[in-house]
């Protein structure tokens, strides 16, 4: 499974990395197709209006890590940021996580010790 963190939106049948702004939604993608413009070598954008898609959603990974949820921020050979959803201290403290702003923990764990990994989207 990959890991997913931002906006999507679906547009003509097909699913897009996306950044809405206001009344248009800028679509990316990987590759070259009509009408995207190159931002750099692999990575190409559309602009189009709101109305054109047809659905937009925020994607999040989630998980269980030692008994505990977190939010998967990322990825980085074999190993996943997560932070911490569970909203105590003390059990942040007791897993020894990095305090990364005031009451958001977060660590690196082995992907091997992370069970539960599910995307939700709202």
């Amino acid at each position: 499974m990959s890991i997913r963190q931002g906006y999507v939106a679906d547009w003509r049948g097909e699913e897009y990395e996306a950044s809405p702004d206001g009344e248009e939604v800028r679509l990316y993608r990987a590759r070259p197709a009509e009408g995207f413009q190159e931002v750099t070598s692999e990575r190409y954008v559309r602009v189009v209006p709101v109305g054109e898609v047809t659905r937009l959603a925020y994607v999040s990974t989630h998980c269980t890590w030692r008994g505990e949820p977190f939010l998967v921020l990322g990825e980085h050979d074999g190993w996943l940021r997560v932070e911490y959803t569970g909203g105590r201290a003390p059990v942040a403290e007791r897993l020894g996580l990095e305090p990364f702003d005031r009451g958001v923990y977060q660590a690196w764990a082995p992907r091997g010790e992370v069970t539960g990994l599910a995307e939700k989207a709202v």
